[in-house]
């Protein structure tokens, strides 16, 4: 992506957007997927496909959002419900909702003020997020602009350079973050192939100023030779050794790697596939729950999800089959280039509030009050639902 071309024709896009905001704001998005045409629509070509795309035929990345509908609810009636409580936490952290943001690299393509902007809008709400190491915002400048309060947990890659990891813990303590988010599903990039075909090329006012040197420059192959692709179970060990944050394991789908980690010490587990963009193929996130939250049951660590979750009644759905919080990606993005801080908000609320309604229409005054007597999986789904 070079300075003129396609990208320089986002600054009309983006006039076009603001017209859009300002004579619109009696029909703004009702739901979270309304948010994701304006992605679209005020950034070039290869910047949507990047964050649209996954990996080969994108089967697992639908299928992350479709097999929701497998899961259907089983609500109770009569009950109070005229007070409800969404709050939990997460590591023991207060969080309004159970709906937190993943890490998601680059927000700079979205919105220039980038993961500033999405930190903003997650304090403003009480939820909880994952800070990218592959962001274009120093990770001290994020955490500078939050309340103490907000639970911010920093996102990790294992890399050949080890000194180069320690220094992205050590700046991650001192900033203030509560955890690390240690993605254990890409030794190597997936094949990302609209996004590969679409050719994107970095800005030179974007870079990323956590994971690279000043003088290094982003590309596929920069990924290629910093990843640590003979990382193995001993690797979270020896981080566990230089850290005393507690550990998230991000991308764990099975009930193995889930034992494996309970013997390792972590205090979480992000049940994850990377939004369809490492192996296609793989299980939706959703499906893999169940036996994760199985594998780890008379343990302390807690589960979470992300991957396919647009709707407040997806959120009821994780948390019947054990999930203690989810987590979105995309969404953020779209809220972000719909209108920054405040498009995020607004995401993370209209999830809040359709989180709610589930609840008062499930007979839930708290989510201790759902469980997984209140779903069922049923044993097909006609393909004209999809």
């Amino acid at each position: 992506m070079e300075e003129g071309g396609d990208y320089a024709r986002i600054s009309v896009r983006k006039r076009r957007v603001e017209v859009r905001l300002l004579t619109a704001m009696v029909s703004l998005p009702l739901c979270v997927v309304a948010f994701e045409p304006y992605l679209k629509e005020s950034l070039p070509d290869t910047v949507w496909q990047y964050f649209r795309s996954g990996a080969d035929d994108e089967q697992t990345m639908k299928d992350n959002q479709f097999a929701f509908q497998r899961y259907r609810l089983r609500p109770r009636c009569l009950r109070d419900v005229s007070q409800r409580i969404t709050s939990t936490s997460v590591l023991g952290h207060y969080i309004a909702f159970p709906v937190g943001v993943s890490p998601v690299a680059a927000h700079g393509f979205a919105h220039p003020d980038g993961e500033i902007a999405t930190a903003k809008g997650v304090c403003s709400v009480g939820s909880v997020m994952i800070h990218s190491m592959w962001s274009n915002k120093r990770s001290e400048d994020v955490a500078s602009t939050v309340q103490p309060n907000t639970p911010l947990f920093h996102q990790l890659n294992f890399l050949r350079d080890r000194s180069r990891m320690k220094e992205v813990v050590r700046k991650a303590e001192v900033a203030g973050y509560r955890a690390l988010v240690v993605t254990v599903d890409q030794p190597i990039i997936g094949n990302t192939r609209p996004a590969k075909e679409s050719s994107l090329v970095v800005p030179s006012h974007i870079s990323f100023p956590n994971a690279l040197r000043p003088d290094e420059s982003f590309c596929p192959q920069t990924a290629h030779e910093l990843f640590d692709d003979s990382a193995t179970w001993d690797t979270i060990s020896w981080l566990k050794e230089i850290t005393s944050l507690p550990i998230i394991l991000k991308g764990i789908l099975t009930a193995e790697d889930a034992k494996e980690a309970v013997k390792h010490g972590v205090a979480g587990i992000l049940v994850s596939n990377h939004g369809g963009r490492q192996l296609d193929g793989t299980l939706a996130t959703i499906d893999a729950l169940p036996e994760v939250v199985n594998a780890v049951r008379d343990s302390s660590v807690e589960v979470y999800l992300d991957g396919g979750v647009r709707k407040g009644t997806d959120v009821l759905k994780a948390l019947a089959l054990g999930a203690r919080a989810v987590f979105i990606g995309r969404p953020v993005i779209w809220g972000l280039a719909y209108d920054g801080e405040n498009g995020v908000k607004k995401v993370l609320e209209i999830l809040r509030e359709e989180f709610s309604l589930a609840m008062a229409l499930t007979g839930c005054s708290s989510v201790d009050d759902i469980n997984p007597d209140m779903i069922v999986r049923l044993p097909h789904v006609n393909n004209e639902l999809h």
